[in-house]
């Protein structure tokens, strides 16, 4: 018994302080990321400005086949998250297949700014980061409307005149953001903290790589290195807030190879938090299909894509090089 634990002690130990030093260093990164932004975007939603900003989308709403009140919805999302988009849609009067494509939209785009911030600290530009999420989930909600046939809803109610107004007691705002800021952060806390510390342990033990291995026919499935196995299944499981802090720490523990990278963010971009997220939008009664698999699918097909392309350009400048050696 005594030989047990003087081998257990030398790892177990170091590796719990290790992964709660981490865990908290991560998390006060984290909230430097998200008091401030959730603060910012809570004035915006109280002042009514964020209402006023769907002259922006209402052009796009008709293209995706949604009424012109959709864009409130997806404005929501991308500045509150899953959680606006539902509390949105649990009020305002929607067709089911409009509530599908704007839970498809929100399940793609959501949180935009603290999710980019996140992606930008681990390997990709912030920047490229939104946009990019931007344009696949205006084309994926695009291309699910003209797979189901649908067509815009013109008689719908525009948004605006749908939503309550903003509390006009600015201190009682303030005190419900900071409850809710308050509830949030602790969530985070449960979360980041024990994980970091598994994930130390995992480390000491030696036991990533028996993590890692069953991981492996999915990660090829999806067009991912196997090397990213860790980092795909923090976010697919954790999203990208909750499991930022073991992403950004992987990323700056480890060095994986640019392209790798990039194919993981860009995957991980479209389809994260594949438990939690489309599990919300159940509740109002949309079908299980379309929370999962749209994102699905093209996460793999962004991952392919990627790929081809960049053997392609590889292949181009591979041939240029020989002939400008030729010529020479």
């Amino acid at each position: 018994m005594t030989q047990t634990d003087d081998g257990l002690s030398p790892r177990l130990v170091p590796g719990i302080r290790t992964g709660l030093k981490k865990g908290w260093n991560g998390y006060i990164w984290l909230l430097k990321i998200i008091v401030p932004v959730s603060f910012a975007t809570g004035l915006l939603v109280y002042s009514g400005v964020i209402y006023k900003l769907d002259f922006l989308l209402t052009p796009v709403m008709t293209w995706m086949g949604l009424p012109a009140s959709g864009a409130l919805v997806i404005i929501a999302g991308m500045f509150t998250g899953i959680y606006g988009t539902v509390a949105a849609l649990s009020v305002m009067p929607f067709a089911m297949e409009h509530m599908i494509l704007l839970a498809v939209f929100t399940l793609i785009c959501h949180n935009l700014i603290q999710e980019s911030m996140v992606q930008g600290w681990s390997g990709i530009n912030p920047f490229f980061a939104a946009g990019f999420r931007l344009v696949a989930a205006f084309t994926v909600t695009l291309c699910c409307a003209k797979l189901m046939g649908v067509t815009p809803d013109t008689s719908a109610p525009h948004a605006a005149a749908t939503l309550p107004e903003p509390n006009p007691v600015f201190t009682a705002w303030l005190a419900g953001w900071a409850v809710d800021t308050l509830k949030l952060v602790a969530q985070i806390f449960g979360i980041i903290m024990p994980l970091m510390v598994l994930m130390e342990l995992a480390k000491a033990f030696h036991v990533i790589e028996i993590i890692i291995r069953p991981l492996q026919p999915v990660l090829s499935f999806l067009g991912l290195d196997r090397s990213c196995g860790m980092l795909w299944m923090t976010a697919a499981v954790f999203g990208l807030a909750y499991g930022s802090a073991v992403i950004v720490e992987e990323t700056r523990t480890h060095t994986y190879e640019p392209e790798a990278l990039t194919k993981l963010h860009l995957s991980i971009g479209i389809n994260h938090a594949m438990i939690e997220d489309p599990a919300l939008f159940l509740p109002l009664g949309i079908p299980v299909f379309w929370l999962w698999i749209p994102r699905l699918v093209a996460a793999i097909l962004v991952t392919y894509t990627f790929s081809l392309f960049t053997a392609l350009r590889r292949s181009y400048a591979q041939r240029t090089g020989h002939k400008k050696i030729r010529h020479y």
